[in-house]
């Protein structure tokens, strides 16, 4: 049974009379007269008994009128469900990490969300690279990524995937032949990283520190591309995911070594606020980018 025809019926019975029932839906009498006897026909059976001042219901009629506004009821609820939904599918989410290996491959997943959702406009906000937490903190950003997890009563902390950081080295290094790196060895490295300060590094703040080694010397090299050519020249060391390399065209002269006995590894975190956890544009994001990334 067609909706228009609860519409119908609950219309004819709250309006009292065919004429105002056939302003109220926008038809003529005539009209509206065809549309009754066409569904009393489908039926097989009268909804009205028609008298010279008013329309009766019938006891089917009764039941039928029940059924229609509890339908249209249903329908109008649901579509307000609807419309709350939509009003908070749009908006803008801010991101930003605190490294700045992570943004290696991000645009692919940036191009994604404007394919799938084009009413959630990502803007990454490079100068909170670093200090994620505290932009997020002030309102700056909308989404924080960090391998940390602090006890912020204000903040929503997302366990995304977990991963392995490894250090890229010539295959003519001298370490190349140890099973793994142990943090007495970066006594003697150069060590090439993206940015200062070194508390944002993972491999000093995790591996390093904690054994109270520092390396022999550190140059920070913001290009990734830069940093594989120094590899390449056997000029130094790395130390990245290789999640983080995958669009980059590796020369064979590189290899991958573990980084302590049972490898470096780290877990890394959305995190927003949450007084915006509810909204549907924040959690479509958090969504898509677990699916995305959990695979890495």
């Amino acid at each position: 049974m067609e909706i228009k025809y609860f519409r119908l019926i609950k219309t004819i019975v709250e309006e009292g009379s065919i004429a105002n029932s056939a302003e109220k839906l926008f038809l003529t009498q005539s009209a509206l007269s065809h549309q009754l006897r066409d569904l009393e026909g489908q039926l097989g059976f009268k909804v009205f008994l028609r008298t010279r001042n008013r329309w009766a219901l019938t006891d089917e009629g009764k039941v039928l009128y029940d059924l229609s506004h509890s339908v249209l009821e249903r329908i109008e609820v649901g579509f307000n469900s609807i419309k709350q939904l939509q009003m908070g599918s749009a908006g803008t989410v801010r991101v930003s990490t605190e490294c700045y290996s992570f943004y290696q491959g991000f645009s692919a997943f940036i191009q994604k969300m404007g394919l799938l959702y084009p009413d959630i406009h990502v803007d990454l906000i490079l100068e909170a690279t670093h200090k994620p937490i505290l932009k997020l903190r002030s309102n700056d950003i909308d989404i924080a990524i960090v391998t940390s997890k602090l006890n912020h009563e204000d903040l929503t902390y997302i366990d995304v995937f977990e991963d392995e950081i490894f250090a890229v080295l010539h295959h003519e290094h001298p370490l190349q032949t140890e099973p793994y790196l142990e943090a007495h060895h970066f006594e003697e490295l150069h060590v090439i990283i993206h940015s200062l300060p070194l508390e944002t590094v993972s491999v000093y703040e995790q591996f390093l520190k904690p054994n109270n080694v520092k390396p022999f010397k550190i140059s920070a090299i913001p290009l990734t591309e830069v940093a594989l050519e120094m590899v390449n020249a056997n000029m130094g060391i790395m130390c990245m995911p290789k999640w983080a390399l995958k669009a980059f065209k590796l020369s064979k002269n590189l290899s991958f070594k573990r980084i302590g006995a049972v490898g470096l590894k780290r877990t890394h975190y959305l995190v927003c606020r949450k007084t915006e956890r509810s909204k549907k544009y924040i959690n479509d994001f958090i969504s898509n980018f677990r699916d995305d990334f959990s695979t890495l």
